[in-house]
């Protein structure tokens, strides 16, 4: 399992070092970057991780609970639709307690949030230590569809770039960890997944109208990602491309950046706050 994240980030990273810039073309959507095996090993491997995640989450939780650690994760999904942003949430998400995942789905702004900066809703949703938050699109939703939709002018998007560094960086450090993925699809994947929702009348909910009219502006959300990818991977929160073609390689890519990361924090139970002996000879005597 171990090298996912070191490959793509190492890809991503020297794309960036040798020209400065991303392309998007040079990415197969239906790789399966460092993983050998076929489909049903996959499958078989992402019970295991989810024994080993859920595990790892609970001591995450527990060093929150008593405050004897500051340690936080956000993992943040973005992608065209139909890439799997809710097939992760379910799948992977679904592999930890409950009780220690936060999820947000960022919708369209309310009057009241459009009153604030663009980043004030997104922070009231941040995770506290001990937590896993989940964002089912996330603040990058503001520099894609709002440069794409002109929801802003020119110049308050270019100042959204900066200002997403500064508050990444902030939320790193007081002890939080970014898992940034971009769920890569090619335009042909998106198709078949539209097509495949329009022929089953189980999926029909899943289906709405306006990703066509998303789809229709394909390559500019291409140019938006691009710029996020060029602008927003830095040292304190790398975004990771993975390649989301195939749903068992894209559940069980993102469940082992999100291991990785737990495991790198060496987490432990917390010690007892209480006399334990103590606690032991009172209930004995009760």
């Amino acid at each position: 399992m171990v090298g996912h994240t070191a490959a793509m980030a190492q890809t991503l990273g020297s794309q960036l070092a040798t020209t400065g810039t991303i392309d998007l073309s040079t990415y197969d959507s239906r790789a399966t970057t460092g993983f050998k095996d076929k489909k049903a090993e996959a499958l078989d491997d992402l019970v295991a991780i989810g024994e080993e995640l859920s595990d790892l989450q609970e001591k995450l939780f527990a060093g929150g609970r008593t405050e004897s650690s500051h340690s936080k994760i956000l993992l943040v999904l973005q992608g065209m639709d139909t890439s799997g942003k809710g097939g992760l949430v379910r799948h992977v998400a679904g592999l930890a307690d409950p009780q220690g995942i936060s999820i947000t789905s960022f919708k369209k702004p309310t009057v009241d949030e459009l009153e604030h900066d663009f980043l004030w809703r997104v922070e009231k949703a941040l995770p506290e230590p001990g937590m896993i938050g989940v964002f089912d699109r996330s603040h990058y939703e503001d520099v894609l569809i709002g440069r794409v939709r002109e929801l802003a002018d020119p110049a308050e998007i270019e100042r959204r770039y900066d200002a997403i560094n500064t508050f990444e960086k902030a939320f790193a450090d007081t002890g939080g960890i970014l898992i940034k993925c971009f769920l890569h699809i090619s335009a042909d994947d998106q198709k078949e997944r539209l097509e495949a929702r329009l022929d089953d009348p189980t999926k029909y909910w899943k289906y709405n109208p306006g990703d066509i009219d998303e789809r229709m502006l394909w390559d500019d959300y291409q140019d938006a990602y691009v710029t996020v990818l060029e602008r927003c991977s830095t040292k304190a929160a790398p975004w990771n491309i993975v390649p989301s073609g195939r749903k068992w390689y894209r559940n069980w890519a993102v469940a082992t950046l999100l291991v990785e990361q737990l495991r790198g924090l060496d987490l432990d139970w917390p010690d007892a706050n209480f006399d334990v002996e103590g606690e032991k000879a009172r209930l004995a005597a009760m």
